[in-house]
């Protein structure tokens, strides 16, 4: 294997060192966020680079809909919305030589495949975080028990406490009741927060025990925790989606709240591995191994309207 030669002696006389069949393995990065949107349906391939996604708006409810006897019913105009995203090309390869893989025990080939898909799932989680904090409702605790709450999209104040149960029935009563969110699940909303925030929580004493409330068929999510103040909790370790440190003194770590229909996946490619045994020809010599999709994570509603917006991003300035 190329990288295992090393020089005994001045004159240069290559040795080869044994490697051991077993290989080493880097701690796995805690990839939450791409169970939790939604793939938009009838959109595939050879169906355009943009996908419009229509919805009703909804009708004004009257004062009163009581009638008179003289007077003719009101007539309301229905109007319709649209959404459009536009998907992208990712992707990303290695490349190892024939030479490495001949004098190889360990083949190359299977540990770039590793590498790479491991690679890729960080990619897709690290985009489908990115939709999720777009969202244009953005809270920022300042006190023990509230905060500010922003709606365009950029967080006007910097946080000076971390995330507490109060904080967490702000969130859900502004979510229920000003923007009218719908649950992700049952009469639940869905919380991705980094340790940090999740420590406010458990000093807290908030969170409630998932067996606790779970009943039976219903699926617990990886990697979560807990509920509270009808949240549950999902914790996020990698620090590429979610900063674990935001705010005055870094006395906050980020979350996303939400509920129904929040981040959308639209695939004209669904991302894959591919082999090229041949890469830059030269007869086979050099070899290359990449992943490759055609994706768009985006959030369904960019704005902050009611019953429009379905995510409050958790943070700071």
């Amino acid at each position: 294997m190329t990288t295992t030669w090393t020089f005994d002696a001045s004159d240069g006389v290559y040795k080869n060192h044994k490697l051991s069949v077993g290989i080493m393995r880097h701690a796995a990065l805690n990839f939450v966020f791409v169970p939790f949107t939604k793939k938009v349906d009838g959109f595939g391939k050879q169906q355009g680079e943009s996908v419009t996604l229509p919805y009703w708006k909804p009708l004004d409810v009257p004062s009163t809909p009581v009638l008179t006897e003289d007077n003719r019913i009101p007539i309301d105009k229905l109007e319709m919305g649209t959404r459009q995203i536009t998907v992208q090309e990712w992707g990303r390869g290695v490349q190892y030589s024939n030479l490495m893989k001949e004098l190889s025990v360990l083949n190359p080939k299977d540990g770039a495949q590793a590498q790479l898909r491991e690679q890729m799932e960080a990619c897709m989680d690290n985009g489908a975080a990115a939709a999720f904090k777009e969202a244009k409702v953005l809270f920022t605790p300042t006190s023990l028990t509230g905060g500010t709450v922003d709606t365009d999209g950029a967080f006007s104040t910097s946080a000076l406490y971390n995330l507490t149960k109060a904080h967490m029935g702000v969130i859900r009563d502004y979510m229920a009741n000003d923007l009218h969110v719908p649950p992700f699940n049952g009469r639940d909303y869905v919380g991705i927060f980094t340790t940090k925030a999740l420590r406010g929580l458990k000093d807290d004493g908030a969170l409630e025990d998932w067996w606790k409330y779970l009943r039976k068929g219903e699926v617990i999510y990886y990697s979560e925790i807990g509920r509270v103040e009808g949240i549950r909790s999902v914790e996020c370790t990698n620090e590429n989606a979610l900063s674990n440190s935001v705010g005055s003194g870094s006395v906050l770590g980020e979350g996303v709240v939400f509920g129904d229909q929040a981040v959308a996946r639209v695939e004209a490619h669904t991302p894959e591995l591919r082999a090229d045994p041949n890469f830059q020809g030269d007869f086979g010599r050099i070899k290359a191994v990449s992943w490759y999709g055609i994706i768009k994570f985006a959030i369904y509603w960019d704005t902050a309207n009611d019953r429009e917006s379905r995510v409050v991003f958790v943070g700071s300035n």
